[in-house]
């Protein structure tokens, strides 16, 4: 089938997935991937195959770049060590747990450990979608693991893929490995995102900035991938420093674009990838012998029980280690339960980035023969993907009421803070602000009353032109009086219209100040900051009439 009618295929299939999920109640991603299996039963669409290389540079850059983009950086630092252990040693201790398992069961060792690879991540595009319903704290610190723990589990992929093809490894290549991977992977991503901050700090329009945004994750990936480091990583990091950078680097009508534009695209893209697997299933499947069928699902669920168990046992572990190891007052710190834990656990989803590392795998070994293990890897991971979605996306609003958390109202209270102090900060600089822009008194103190003049101006303009396009009872002479008192009027009410502005914009811009340092300082955290900043664009869009997509 030609390309165009597939990408035809794939759009018609997101929007329908868009459309059905919420009406039966099931989660897209599993929806999407059963139109997939549906797909193909079409006999011209068996053939459909991407080529392995391009899956992880198509898919994962955009995806894994937007959510570090929405992290929130305070939980990051706040909570880095517990990152730094699970997306680290947890992934390689899930990936060899899964392995053996997967081997012990009858896959090939390299088939098992490119298997244990694949699903050993939880899937950040997954997480936030399906576990916002956790406390903030928790829910972040699950999405930050997700975001990093790729670069892990990809290590592990290139090793298995290595050995799969004929490679061999030393102890001493494999630390050089890991390391290139992390170092050079956060070198590489912080180069791209230094670089894209000193050119789009130059730019003004909304689409050359977000033109600009696009490139920054595929950029940073193809240089990480060039030099042997992790490319997922560089993305990650990029996305995080961007981030950061992101009040100095764009503007209002930017940063609504990107909040209209940016979603759309990563939904298409894990949509997309969702069928594509569907199609991959179908293929593989027709590969596989039926009596092999079953064993293939008793080894799904398996798998899916291990990652279960080895998550659970890794945090209990963890916490009990660090409480051996504290002292003093760190031992009073609060300590994850053994419900949070649970919550967690259930929260562990796997999803597009599972699928795009099964996907990847390589058809052939270095001989130019079939990879051994590999529709059986598709099909398994495949398999898992569906299980986290149809039994722990249900299961997990059950599990957290059940763990009754403590509630997490910090975000409330850091939004009603910020804007308390944002309000009294432009409050308090109304008087300097209407002298630095030599405001009338009268439009200061309407501001300070707030009082509506932009509509009320433009009401005042609609009637006054309406006046004079009515019916043509009205002479020559009358018009031109007409238009001669209006055009007085008109002027009185631009120039204050045009004070009103000047002051409500130098007051937005100081709630930005203000807003910004309240975020360095840790008073208020990103998300919060990133929610009241949209506030301010969207008043600033509508004092100054830009439209943030064109």
């Amino acid at each position: 089938m030609e390309g165009l009618e597939t990408t035809v295929l794939l759009g018609l299939s997101v929007l329908l997935g868009a459309v059905l999920a919420p009406r039966l109640r099931v989660a897209g991603p599993l929806l999407l991937l059963a139109c997939g299996l549906l797909l193909g039963f079409v006999p011209a669409l068996r053939d459909i195959e991407l080529p392995p290389e391009t899956v992880l540079l198509l898919f994962l850059p955009v995806m894994l770049f937007w959510e570090s983009l929405t992290s929130s950086l305070r939980s990051i630092r706040r909570d880095i060590r517990g990152i730094v252990l699970l997306s680290t040693l947890l992934v390689a201790v899930t990936a060899w747990a899964v392995a053996v398992v997967a081997h012990w069961m009858g896959l090939p060792w390299e088939a098992a450990l490119i298997l244990g690879a694949a699903v050993a991540p939880p899937d950040a595009t997954a997480v936030a979608a399906l576990g916002r319903m956790m406390p903030q704290r928790n829910f972040m610190l699950l999405k930050a693991e997700s975001l990093t723990n790729d670069g892990t589990a990809l290590v592990v992929y290139s090793l298995a893929v290595g050995m799969a093809v004929g490679g061999h490894y030393s102890p001493w290549d494999v630390t050089g490995l890991v390391l290139l991977s992390y170092v050079g992977g956060i070198v590489a991503g912080a180069a791209v995102a230094g670089l894209a901050y000193l050119a789009m700090r130059r730019m003004r329009e909304s689409l050359t900035i977000n033109i600009a945004l696009l490139l920054i994750p595929f950029a940073a990936f193809l240089v990480a991938e060039a030099v042997g480091a992790s490319g997922v990583l560089a993305v990650v990091v990029a996305g995080l420093i961007v981030s950061f950078a992101s009040p100095h680097i764009s503007t209002a009508a930017s940063r609504q674009q990107t909040e209209s534009v940016w979603p759309l695209g990563s939904y298409l893209l894990n949509g997309s990838l969702f069928v594509l697997v569907g199609l991959q299933v179908q293929a593989v499947a027709r590969g596989i012998a039926v009596a092999e069928v079953g064993w293939l699902v008793v080894v799904i669920v398996a798998v899916w029980v291990t990652l279960l168990l080895v998550r659970f046992i890794f945090q209990t572990a963890s916490i009990m280690l660090a409480r051996l190891v504290a002292r003093g007052a760190s031992r009073h710190q609060p300590r994850m339960t053994y419900r949070a834990r649970i919550v967690s656990t259930a929260a562990g989803f796997r999803g597009a980035i599972s699928l795009a590392i099964a996907l990847s795998v390589p058809l052939v070994d270095e001989s130019g023969a079939p990879l051994a293990g590999r529709p059986e890897i598709v099909f398994v991971a495949a398999g898992v993907v569906v299980l986290t979605l149809v039994v722990q996306g249900p299961l997990l609003p059950v599990v957290i009421r059940w763990a009754r958390l403590p509630a997490d109202t910090a975000g409330e209270e850091e939004l009603r803070l910020a804007q308390r102090e944002i309000t009294h900060a432009a409050l308090g600089s109304l008087d300097e602000l209407a002298a630095e822009h030599r405001v009338s008194d009268g439009v200061r103190d309407r501001i300070r009353r707030d009082n509506d003049e932009h509509l009320e101006h433009t009401q005042a303009l609609g009637e006054a032109e309406a006046a004079v396009r009515q019916d043509g009872s009205l002479d020559g002479a009358e018009t031109a009086d007409l238009i001669t008192e209006d055009a007085a009027s008109r002027s009185a009410a631009t120039a204050r219209h045009l004070e009103f502005t000047d002051l409500q914009l130098a007051l937005i811009e100081r709630k930005r100040e203000v807003l910004l340092r309240l975020c360095r300082e840790g008073e208020v955290d990103d998300l919060v900051a990133r929610e009241l900043q949209t506030r301010l664009d969207v008043e600033e869009l509508r004092l100054t009439g830009t439209d943030p997509i064109g």
